[in-house]
């Protein structure tokens, strides 16, 4: 028996939400996915791969789930040519709404977990080069890094949602979202001065 889209959804968004000390680990975790990537999908059809999030950011608490942002050529092709391999590789697939809960752009996520105890460990976001919201986090990621009194405050943001929200995926997403908005726009006015 199948389970449906919506059901699957409230199933991960139900799922634990746990910060945790930085691991000094994490960027090779993101090189050996990043090599496991170009070396099994399309090399006409994927571009840039890089690493953001908090895991990102060294020294920075955060959910130890690492976020890779990956540029692909064009989603309809990703969709068609790519799913069937990760999918295949026990990756979950989900075409999920840039922002909020249904609108567009929609973009391609997929899910890694460790096969041992079923825990995330690795998010892919496949956006085309348009989708500026996403490679945006990667100007947050280089401010977070270059400014450590902003991701202190981060992190203690997160800290605090994590307690309050451990079950409930959507409202700490939420919880981070203005907080987010904020910095993002302050590292787009800081790196456009630099």
């Amino acid at each position: 028996m199948s389970v449906s889209r919506e059901d699957r959804i409230r199933q991960l968004v139900r799922e634990p939400v746990a910060v945790v000390p930085y691991d000094p680990g994490w960027p090779e975790a993101f090189l050996r996915e990043k090599q496991h990537l170009v070396g099994c999908l399309p090399a006409d059809l994927v571009r840039r791969v890089e690493h953001f999030g908090s895991t990102a950011v060294p020294g920075l608490s955060a959910k130890p789930i690492v976020d890779i942002l990956v540029e692909v050529a064009d989603l309809a092709e990703t969709s068609r040519r790519v799913v069937p391999i990760l999918e295949g590789q026990g990756y979950e697939y989900l075409w999920r709404p840039t922002r909020g809960d249904d609108g567009p752009p929609f973009y391609a996520w997929f899910i890694k977990r460790d096969t041992a105890t079923g825990r995330r460990t690795h998010h892919l976001h496949m956006v085309e080069p348009t989708f500026r919201e996403h490679w945006d986090r990667l100007l947050l990621r280089d401010y977070l890094i270059a400014r450590p009194e902003v991701a202190r405050r981060y992190e203690t943001l997160k800290l605090g949602l994590v307690s309050r929200y451990e079950h409930d995926r959507l409202a700490y997403s939420r919880g981070k979202a203005a907080f987010l908005d904020a910095v993002t726009a302050d590292a787009r006015a800081y790196f456009a001065a630099v």
